[in-house]
């Protein structure tokens, strides 16, 4: 049986939400799915199951920071920001991202 494409993000998601809040400010969880949807051309779709866990675990990692607002449709929504430990964490996020992806493209190369 084929892997579901989204099996590759294991491991990316907190990059992915760290660099989407790092470059678009405050969002809902719903409109950081989008983002992410849309800059991939709908290619990772990231469902709520592993969505909103993330969130609430880098809230609490103090990566983010969460506070209740309205949404543009008037429905309350927790919106969140990345810290200046985020920023922190997302420079280290990409280092380790661009060590494996070379790492990966030296495999795949040699082996």
């Amino acid at each position: 049986m084929a892997k579901h494409q989204n099996d590759r993000l294991q491991g990316t998601l907190d990059l992915l939400i760290l660099k989407v809040l790092a470059r678009s400010g405050s969002l809902h969880g719903y409109a950081i799915a989008q983002r992410i949807q849309q800059a991939t051309d709908g290619y990772l779709r990231i469902e709520e199951g592993s969505l909103y866990p993330a969130l609430h675990r880098m809230t609490g990692d103090k990566w983010l920071q969460a506070k209740w607002s309205t949404t543009e449709s008037k429905r309350k929504a927790r919106f969140y920001t990345i810290t200046a430990e985020g920023a922190h964490q997302l420079v280290e996020e990409e280092r380790r991202w661009s060590e494996l992806t070379t790492a990966v493209g030296r495999a795949l190369q040699f082996a």
